[in-house]
């Protein structure tokens, strides 16, 4: 039901949003962001990224969902790695107190859906993200629930869409994390939320369409990569296995 409940959501935002044609791409003044709610991995061109997929290292992740291939180890990358979570931990500290991020211009996604994590977005920090990686700027703080509060448990760095395997080695190094991505989304015709939201849909990042000859045959609209890269980072773990967990952030985007 959690799933069901956070894909309707996100579903009435994407569909509502492609249906308008509105320009989600934020000018240089911080003051003219846009007004719905951050979306965790936003692609500043368009539509907001967030959306829901299973992968581990070892499972088939499904034909909407794409991983960067572990790297062999180059010297270097556990030290940048490490500089990454340094920084990572240093601004999880900051945000302990889901207050802080709040006033610190973070926005709550889907705030009244029960979720596995909740993603606070700073969009200054998601537009930046596609200019260049600043580890100190995540573009979103993850959060999970706990009373009538949140407790921090990990942070989202984000990546442009069209960035090159080599481009996401510069930022963490591939021989350690995993980035992935939201692929081979099919639209339905005239913006049908309920041709998304069915329990077995055909349209949507859960829907059984997945190729563009399909989807055109469906009358669909295809689109090869929704959202930009996303990797989470949960700095306060004990090992690189539980820091870099693949099972863990992607697990938290689905439920």
């Amino acid at each position: 039901m959690q799933k069901r409940a956070v894909a309707v959501a996100i579903a009435g935002l994407l569909l509502s949003s492609l249906a308008s044609g509105q320009d989600q791409k934020p000018k240089d003044n911080a003051s003219s962001m846009p007004t719905m709610p951050a979306i965790p991995g936003m692609n500043m061109d368009g539509v907001a990224p967030a959306m829901h997929a299973m992968q581990s290292r070892h499972m088939d992740m499904g034909p909407h969902m794409k991983m960067t291939s572990l790297r062999e180890p180059q010297p270097g990358d556990a030290q940048q790695a490490k500089r990454v979570v340094e920084s990572a931990r240093k601004v999880a500290r900051m945000y302990r107190d889901y207050h802080t991020a709040l006033a610190d211009g973070f926005q709550i996604f889907l705030p009244n859906v029960p979720q596995k994590q909740y993603h606070f977005t700073n969009y200054g920090y998601a537009f930046e993200a596609r200019q260049h990686f600043n580890p100190d700027h995540p573009t979103s703080l993850l959060y999970e629930k706990r009373g009538g509060g949140y407790k921090l448990i990990g942070v989202m760095y984000t990546a442009p869409p069209n960035a090159t395997p080599d481009e996401l080695n510069q930022r963490i190094p591939l021989s350690i994390a995993q980035w992935h991505a939201h692929v081979n989304l099919c639209l339905p015709p005239n913006a049908k939320g309920s041709d998304v939201l069915s329990r077995k849909p055909r349209f949507g990042l859960a829907g059984s369409i997945s190729t563009r000859q399909a989807c055109e045959d469906a009358g669909g609209k295809f689109i090869p990569q929704i959202f930009g890269w996303m990797v989470h980072v949960y700095p306060f773990e004990k090992n690189a296995a539980d820091i870099w967990s693949v099972n863990r952030q992607v697990r938290g985007h689905r439920d």
